[in-house]
């Protein structure tokens, strides 16, 4: 029996997927396919896979043509794949000619031709694109921008802005002249602006019929954020809030992992946050305290892990002076039945960025800066036993934020990975902040 195996994505599987599967089966007697997992596809930047792993196995599967699917997950599987499986054939479309030549030691290596005119890119591009506007005062509109070239089905379409620095940067047809301006000419918004003006600028973005995505917090108050949430409901359009550390892989990674038991229980989590700078290095520039800029991402873990019902909590923050909400460092304890959890902020004040998850068989440590990380550990009392993982990040998360918020617009369904609960929780603490609710306060 002769074996061939050839590889793919099979994202929105069209007719020069069929046609390419035909001729492989035609070269032997057995074929495997190899489908590309999610995070493999990231890894090679593919990002704008638009179908899941099963729904693609599905579609293979479908046509008839494979005796065997597997799924491909790493760097150098193939050579493994050949092994295992005793294939006599490779092969894969003309445009990877040449790539995979190194398989001929193990095998016979096939080019087929492609069918002209068709492919999954250009099955995506045929979507209108959605116009998205950026709206704030930060040199994290600069990312984002950037960040949307990479993201298909989704189209820079201007910007509001009253910083003067990044209107003269920017070119003059994509200023816009105010805020009601640029929703007339988008689709869609991306807010960084002031936390005080997320709430007003969210509902109107909402009542325009304007998707929105929004730096966290969404809100400043518990029951802003619930009936911003409602109203975007009420009106079939997303909501999304952007903490880039959700979408990032090594971070979803390490909190299945917590899950899943390989540290025992879970009875500890340490988030640290901090810098100094204030040049638009950051994630967010002075005009934003300690407790917006950084206290969503070092919130994420916690709730994700743990859950929003702490049962009490206790903030302790160094302001500026007293007639300014402005902490440029707060330390929060909250405490669990059965656990306890601390997350440390600042913005002006400058410690480790590490994040510690302490169980009862091990912990996972995560080096600074732990909210764009690639790498993290398990580690055990024993360091023979230590784990290690690497998953590569593009674009600090923001590529990926984007990427799931086109899936949610187009698909009418949430693909965000901060649920209504997490982003209500958030939003409680940093309205007991503000009315001073279990809150220390320490003056410089």
């Amino acid at each position: 029996m002769k074996k061939v195996i050839t590889y793919g994505t099979y994202d929105l599987l069209h007719h020069g997927h069929i046609r390419l599967l035909e001729r492989a089966r035609a070269l032997g007697d057995y074929l495997i396919v190899g489908v590309t997992a999610d995070d493999f596809d990231k890894v090679r930047g593919k990002i704008n896979v638009q179908q899941p792993l099963m729904e693609r196995i599905e579609g293979v599967r479908a046509t008839g043509l494979a005796d065997e699917i597997i799924v491909e997950e790493y760097e150098g599987q193939k050579i493994d794949d050949i092994r295992r499986y005793h294939v006599d054939i490779f092969t894969v479309g003309s445009d990877w000619a040449g790539k995979f030549d190194y398989l001929n030691e193990y095998c016979q290596v096939v080019y087929l031709p492609r069918t002209k005119g068709i492919s999954s890119s250009e099955e995506r591009a045929k979507k209108r694109a959605i116009r998205l506007g950026l709206v704030g005062e930060t040199n994290i509109l600069s990312k984002y921008k950037n960040e949307c070239a990479f993201v298909n089905g989704l189209q820079e379409a201007g910007i509001y802005t009253t910083d003067k620095r990044i209107q003269e940067t920017e070119k003059s047809s994509l200023l816009a002249d105010s805020y009601e301006a640029l929703l007339n000419q988008v689709d869609a918004v991306y807010l960084v602006s002031h936390p005080d003006m997320h709430n007003r600028q969210i509902e109107q973005a909402l009542l325009s019929g304007k998707h929105v995505l929004c730096e966290s917090p969404i809100a400043l108050k518990k029951d802003q954020c619930r009936q911003l949430f409602s109203l975007a409901k009420e009106r079939h359009l997303t909501l999304m809030e952007a903490v880039k550390t959700a979408y990032a892989t090594a971070y979803n990674r390490l909190l299945l992992l917590a899950k899943s038991g390989q540290i025992g229980q879970i009875v500890a989590i340490d988030a640290v946050c901090t810098s100094l700078a204030s040049d638009g290095g950051t994630q967010l520039d002075a005009l934003w305290n300690s407790i917006c800029a950084w206290g969503p991402t070092a919130m994420l873990p916690i709730f994700h892990l743990f859950g929003c019902g702490y049962s009490e909590k206790q903030i302790i923050s160094c302001l500026k002076d007293t007639s300014s909400p402005f902490d440029i460092f707060t330390k929060i304890n909250f405490v669990y039945p059965n656990a306890t959890a601390a997350l440390t902020v600042g913005n002006g004040v400058k410690s480790e960025g590490e994040l510690v998850i302490s169980g009862t068989k091990g912990y996972i440590y995560v080096p600074a800066p732990w909210w764009k990380t690639e790498y993290f550990e398990i580690r055990y009392e024993n360091p023979a036993e230590n784990k290690r993982y690497f998953y590569h990040l593009d674009g600090e998360g923001i590529r990926y934020e984007l990427v799931n918020f086109v899936r949610s617009v187009e698909s009418g369904h949430s693909n965000q990975y901060i649920d209504q609960a997490v982003s209500e929780t958030i939003a409680e603490v940093i309205e007991d902040f503000y009315n001073g609710k279990d809150l220390r306060r320490l003056v410089l």
